[in-house]
C-alpha cells in the first residue's frame, strides 16, 4: 500500500473540506485551506467563528511513529481532545440536544438528566448551556474531580452514586427520575442521534483524511455510538474497510471502555456492523496510555491506551494496511487519579 504522509493528508483534507454530505444539523468542517504540513508560519489567519458548537469535528489524524512500528502498516490516531469540550463526546451531545429541541421533545420546565461516566456529561453540560437548558447528570463516585468540577463550572448539577454498582445503577436512577416527571433522558445508550453525530461527521472526515485508504477502524466501545456511526459510514464507502471494537477484559475496568450485561447492552448496538472485537486489560490500556505521551507526544486518557493496544496488536497481525483509531479524551481529564504517576 502506498504510504500516506502528511502532505498527502493535508493537501486532499484541502480538497475535500467541503464536498462531504455533512447533515444539516451538524456544524461543518472548518476551511483548511492554506494549511502546511511543515511550518506554522504558513498557516492562514484563524477563521472566527460564530458559536462554540461551529468548532465541533474536523478533528486531527496524526501518525503514529513509535507506539506501532510494524513495516507496511500505518496507524493514525484521531485526536478528538481538539473538539471545545475534550472528548469526542461533543459530537453526539450535540446532535442529541440539537435533535430533541428540533422535535419538540424539550418543552417550558423540563430539566435534562443523563447517567454518563465522564465525557458525556461534560459534553452534554456544554451544550446544554448553549442552548440555555437546565441539566442534571448523574455518574459513579469514582470519577475523577476534573470531571465532576468541569460539569459544575458549565452549570451542570452532578450526582454521585456508588462506583461498586457501576453506571448501570447510575442509569437505573436516571430513569427512575424521568418516570417521577419534570425530567428528559436523552438516553445515549439508545438514541440513534448518537451514532448518527459520528455517521454525519467523523466517519466522512476519517474517509476523507485518508483518501479513501483506510482499511481498518478500531474503536472503544462504551455507548457504542461512535463505532456504530463510523461503521456505518465506511462501510458504505468500502465493504471490506474492518471495524475493530474494544472491550475490557473480564474482570477489567477502563473507564470510558464497557463491558455491558446483557441486559444493560446499548440498544443502538448492533454487533453485525463490527467485524472483530478485541479484548484489553486494564494494564494494558494503562501502559499503552503512558507510552502514547512518552513516546509519540499524543496526551490521551485510558480509553484512548485501551484502543491503541488493540490497534497494535492488529497491526502486528497485518502485512499491510491503514489503521485508524480513536483517541477519546485528553490525558489531563485523569491527573487526579494517578494514572500518569
Amino acid at each position: 500500500m502506498p504510504e500516506i504522509n502528511q502532505d498527502t493528508l493535508f493537501s486532499f483534507t484541502k480538497c475535500m473540506t467541503h464536498s462531504i454530505p455533512y447533515a444539516k444539523s451538524y456544524p461543518k468542517p472548518h476551511s483548511t485551506a492554506n494549511l502546511s504540513a511543515h511550518s506554522t508560519a504558513n498557516f492562514s489567519a484563524p477563521i472566527p467563528m460564530s458559536n462554540i458548537q461551529s468548532l465541533i469535528g474536523n478533528t486531527p489524524l496524526v501518525k503514529i511513529k513509535n507506539v506501532i512500528r510494524k513495516p507496511g502498516v500505518q496507524v493514525f490516531a484521531k485526536l478528538e481532545g481538539q473538539n471545545p469540550g475534550g472528548s469526542v463526546k461533543d459530537r453526539a451531545a450535540y446532535g442529541m440536544i440539537k435533535g430533541a429541541l428540533e422535535r419538540g421533545e424539550i418543552g417550558p420546565g423540563v430539566r435534562l438528566v443523563e447517567a454518563t461516566s465522564g465525557n458525556t456529561g461534560i459534553a452534554l453540560a456544554m451544550i446544554a448551556r448553549i442552548f440555555g437548558l437546565d441539566i442534571t447528570l448523574i455518574m459513579p463516585d469514582n470519577s475523577t474531580a476534573e470531571r465532576v468540577q468541569t460539569m459544575e463550572a458549565y452549570g451542570a448539577e452532578v450526582l454521585l452514586t456508588p462506583a461498586a454498582r457501576t453506571i448501570e445503577y447510575s442509569r437505573e436512577l436516571a430513569e427512575e427520575m424521568v418516570a417521577n416527571g419534570g425530567f428528559l433522558m436523552l438516553n445515549q445508550f439508545a438514541n440513534p442521534d448518537n451514532w448518527g453525530a459520528h455517521f454525519d461527521s467523523t466517519g466522512p472526515e476519517i474517509w476523507r483524511d485518508t483518501a479513501g485508504k483506510v482499511t481498518h477502524f478500531v474503536s472503544s466501545m462504551g455507548t457504542t455510538g461512535t463505532i456504530m456511526g463510523v461503521s456505518r459510514f465506511l462501510k458504505m464507502q468500502n465493504p471490506a474497510v474492518q471495524i475493530v471494537g474494544v472491550q475490557p477484559t473480564e474482570g477489567s475496568s477502563i473507564p470510558g471502555i464497557r463491558r455491558w450485561s446483557p441486559e444493560f447492552l446499548p440498544k443502538i448496538y448492533e454487533p453485525e456492523r463490527v467485524d472483530r472485537i478485541i479484548d484489553v486489560s486494564t494494564e494494558e490500556a494503562l501502559e499503552t496510555m503512558r507510552r502514547m505521551a512518552r513516546e509519540d507526544a499524543v496526551f490521551g486518557g485510558v480509553s484512548s491506551g485501551g484502543a491503541m493496544a488493540a490497534a497494535a496488536r492488529l497491526a502486528e497481525e497485518l502485512e499491510e494496511g491503514l489503521i485508524v483509531t480513536i483517541v477519546c479524551d485528553r490525558g489531563d481529564r485523569y491527573l487526579s487519579s494517578g494514572v500518569f504517576g
